[in-house]
């Protein structure tokens, strides 16, 4: 049962925008990857602003996404195309409907 998840908001500056959604688009293939990711979504919310949201059924299958690479792919790229870190919250999951 899905219990936990993440909710992560990104700010690319202007001239990378186009970069960080395409490494957003592609981050898909990666996430499929991950065994104990259960939904995976990326988003945007405007010109510059993006997210992700994305289940587990517990804290061990978080943290393995904390520590996997699209997370390290993320801070890799923070420096030099986003106006700040990523900002993650993890979350714990209410309730959900799944297909």
């Amino acid at each position: 049962m899905i219990s936990t998840g993440l909710l992560a908001r990104i700010e690319a500056k202007p001239e990378h925008a186009a970069h960080v959604q395409e490494l957003l688009e592609n981050a898909l293939e990666l996430a499929r990857q991950e065994t104990q990711t259960v939904t995976w979504y990326s988003f945007r919310l405007g010109p510059t602003s993006f997210g992700i949201f994305d289940t587990f059924n517990d804290d061990a299958g978080r943290e393995a996404h904390l520590s996997g690479k699209i997370a390290a792919a993320l801070m890799e790229i923070a420096p030099t195309m986003l106006t700040s870190a990523p900002d993650i919250q993890k979350i714990d999951v209410l309730a959900a409907k799944l297909p």
